[in-house]
C-alpha cells in the first residue's frame, strides 16, 4: 500500500515550509522522476575543494529548472491542486525548490562566477583559474549549504515514491572510491 501522508519539514529561514503531503499517484510518478534528477546531479553529493568545476555544478543545479518544468508540464495541474492549510501538492515543493532555494543562489552566484570567468588567462585551465578565484571557497560553502537542503528534497520524494536509498549507496560507494585512491 503506498504512502498516503508525508511530513514536510524542508528548508531553513525564509525557504522554510513545514506541514503535510498526501500525494496521489501522479504526484507520486513525478517525485520518482524529479529525485532520479537530484540524486543523479552534483545537488545531493559533496563537492570536496580540491575536486569538481564549480561552474559545472552551477549548470547542473540551473538546469533542474527545465526538467522541473517538463515534469509539471506532464503530469499537468492535478499535481498543484490547492491544497488545505498546512498541506502542499508536489507542484507547490517543486517550484518552492526552484524559486525559494536554487533561484537566490544562481542569481548571487552566476554572474559572480562570470565575470571571473571573464578574466580568465589564455592558455590557463578552467580548473587552475577558479581555484585561483578568492571566492570559491566561499561559493564552495554556499553550494554545501543548498546541498544539504537539496537532500531535504530528494528524501521527502524518496519517502512519497518508496524508492530505494540510492543516495546512501552512492555515498558509500563514492567512499569506497575514494578510500582506494589514497
Amino acid at each position: 500500500m503506498p504512502i498516503d501522508k508525508v511530513r514536510v519539514d524542508l528548508g531553513w529561514g525564509p525557504a522554510k515550509l513545514s506541514g503535510e503531503w498526501r500525494p496521489d499517484q501522479a504526484e507520486r510518478d513525478a517525485a520518482w522522476e524529479l529525485y532520479v534528477e537530484l540524486v543523479t546531479r552534483i545537488t545531493v553529493a559533496p563537492l570536496a575543494p580540491d575536486h569538481g568545476i564549480l561552474r559545472e555544478a552551477l549548470t547542473s543545479l540551473y538546469q533542474l529548472f527545465g526538467v522541473t518544468r517538463e515534469i509539471l508540464r506532464r503530469y499537468g495541474p492535478s499535481v498543484a491542486k490547492p491544497p488545505r492549510k498546512g498541506e502542499y501538492r508536489f507542484g507547490h515543493l517543486a517550484i518552492w525548490m526552484l524559486n525559494a532555494v536554487l533561484r537566490p543562489v544562481l542569481a548571487q552566484w552566476h554572474p559572480a562566477l562570470q565575470e571571473w570567468e571573464a578574466s580568465r588567462p589564455d592558455g590557463t585551465a578552467v580548473v587552475v583559474h577558479e581555484t585561483a578565484w578568492e571566492r570559491s571557497p566561499e561559493l564552495r560553502a554556499e553550494l554545501e549549504q543548498l546541498r544539504l537542503v537539496l537532500l531535504q528534497y530528494a528524501e521527502i520524494f524518496a519517502k512519497v515514491c518508496e524508492a530505494p536509498a540510492l543516495i546512501d549507496a552512492t555515498h558509500d560507494i563514492l567512499a569506497q572510491y575514494e578510500a582506494k585512491q589514497s
